[in-house]
């Protein structure tokens, strides 16, 4: 019985998950609306714009990619946790470790290169923002002041027909994230080695 509302849980948290981004970012511009949104009224804001300012903004879409990848982080996690052996837990147990102690000295450390490799794909994920942010700011915000590389290589290349900037912008990205690449490929490597 107990396997149904964690069953309903993992359903829809892969929901969220599964919702392209243009959906999810329309759906999220609409819920914090400053006419229509249920947001400000529940918060008694008025017509609070979050589009408008730039911390506001980046809070928002920051929510938004949060509330997209939190599934995958927490089905990941719930992965590793499952596979902690419970000899090991049992063991802990029976040597008088309180459960803050079983989790801090036992758990923690054995979840330590799932939670690595999952903070690596997001950052690397993340890193590729280029949706969310065009569609909750309106390709970039009021003057420019939400741009993030990705959109902004967008703008240069296909807006002011500037190619050769926009191709050295995402040459400068495909840099970045080969270096984070690399870190994560060698964190993976010394983990099979620990192993």
């Amino acid at each position: 019985m107990r396997a149904l509302p964690r069953l309903a849980l993992m359903l829809a948290a892969l929901g969220a998950w599964a919702t392209p981004a243009i959906t999810g970012s329309t759906v999220w511009v609409f819920l914090f609306d400053p006419d229509f949104g249920p947001v400000n009224r529940l918060l008694g804001l008025g017509d609070f714009s979050w589009t408008y300012g730039r911390y506001s903004a980046f809070a928002l879409v920051l929510l938004e990619v949060v509330w997209c990848s939190f599934p995958f982080v927490m089905v990941t996690v719930y992965a590793g946790i499952r596979a902690v052996p419970t000899e090991v837990l049992e063991a802990a147990a029976l040597d008088g470790a309180s459960q803050w102690r079983i989790w801090r000295s036992v758990t923690a450390p054995m979840l330590r290169p799932v939670l690595v490799v999952v903070t690596i794909q997001s950052i690397i994920w993340d890193f590729k923002l280029f949706t969310q942010i065009y569609v909750m700011t309106n390709g970039g915000g009021i003057a420019g002041q939400n741009l993030v590389l990705n959109v902004y290589a967008y703008q240069k290349a296909f807006a002011s027909s500037q190619y050769s900037l926009g191709s050295a912008i995402g040459v400068v990205m495909l840099l970045i994230l080969l270096a984070v690449t690399l870190v994560y490929l060698r964190l993976l490597r010394r983990q099979g080695e620990e192993l």
